[in-house]
């Protein structure tokens, strides 16, 4: 289970709930319901107020409402145990990633992985079609989508012209929209200290690695990867970041997230074609799955904010 599916297995889990009699039949069944990374000193990996929505509707203290859930979430596959904590907040430590399960779920989906069911200055346009991009994938009305936006500097002068469309689109989203974002050379810097250099370079040595396995005449397999269970993790929170940064209309936090899983994929893919006389295994092919698989999810994060993922750079 990835941990975006954990937010319709609650639900499921409250209308089955309800269903049953454990809950009351006026008890109400969300469409969804917040799901989010545990904090520092918290209990298990993911931790939702489910309960407490749900026992409004029907005046029951929040923990029992917890209770009956936590009993039925418990032993759904992919979570290994479910704890109620404080006055009533689910919390789930989820059994490990399954590398190959992830990999298939990116092949099939492709960039739409992680998709759910006045006059403005550039910068707030820019956001603007960010956000209604990531909310239209999660599913989302799109209400009011352009947060309170923090203009493009005069003294930063045409950004676009000055350091071309995707590294200006870069820049203007990289920061919350109320703060003012940064303009300099260094977003045309080609190494990896550029952060933006680093995505789309991360994306382009994926791609390069299906070139270069196709000439040693090898394909990708999905299949379990000892050493691949960071990289699979990051891949399997990123419906959850989509789903956030929908919810909080923050396309900052899908740039971190790039980043992020840019440096997994970098510090993993020295890993992926055979070594010297070493012929191709299935081993290689899982990795080289993997590889592509966080190439795939990079290139549809680049597409939700606008920017191109060229395959060579």
């Amino acid at each position: 289970m990835t941990p975006a599916d954990l937010s319709r297995t609650v639900v499921r889990a409250v209308r089955c709930a309800v269903e049953d009699g454990e809950l009351p039949a006026g008890a109400g069944v969300p469409a969804r319901v917040v799901v989010e990374r545990t904090r520092p000193g918290g209990v298990g990996d993911y931790a939702t107020p489910a309960a407490f929505h749900v026992a409004k509707s029907v005046g029951l203290p929040p923990r029992d409402v917890a209770a009956v859930l936590a009993r039925r979430l418990g032993s759904v596959p992919g979570v290994e145990r479910v704890e109620v904590t404080g006055p009533g907040f689910l919390n789930f430590v989820m059994d490990p990633v399954s590398v190959e399960s992830v990999v298939r779920e990116v092949r099939e989906r492709g960039t739409a992985y992680g998709s759910g069911d006045g006059d403005l200055g550039p910068r707030a346009l820019v956001v603007a079609e960010a956000v209604l991009r990531i909310r239209a994938g999660q599913g989302m009305s799109i209400g009011e989508p352009v947060p309170d936006t923090a203009p493009v500097a005069r003294r930063d002068g045409d950004v676009v012209r000055l350091y071309g469309n995707d590294a200006a689109r870069w820049a203007m989203l990289c920061v919350a929209p109320h703060e003012s974002p940064a303009f300099s050379g260094r977003l045309l810097v080609q190494d990896e200290s550029n952060e933006f250099f680093r995505v789309r370079y991360a994306h382009a040595r994926s791609r390069a690695l299906v070139r270069n396995a196709a000439r040693l005449g090898f394909g990708s397999e999905p299949g379990e990867v000892p050493d691949g269970g960071p990289l699979a993790q990051v891949l399997a929170d990123y419906p959850l970041v989509l789903e956030s940064a929908a919810h909080h209309r923050a396309p900052e936090q899908v740039v971190r997230y790039l980043v992020r899983a840019a440096d997994e994929l970098l510090a993993f893919h020295y890993r992926v074609l055979p070594k010297g006389d070493e012929k191709p295994s299935a081993a290689h092919r899982a990795r080289l799955a993997l590889a592509e698989a966080a190439g795939t999810v990079l290139a549809g994060g680049l597409d939700l904010l606008g920017i191109a993922a060229p395959d060579c750079l």
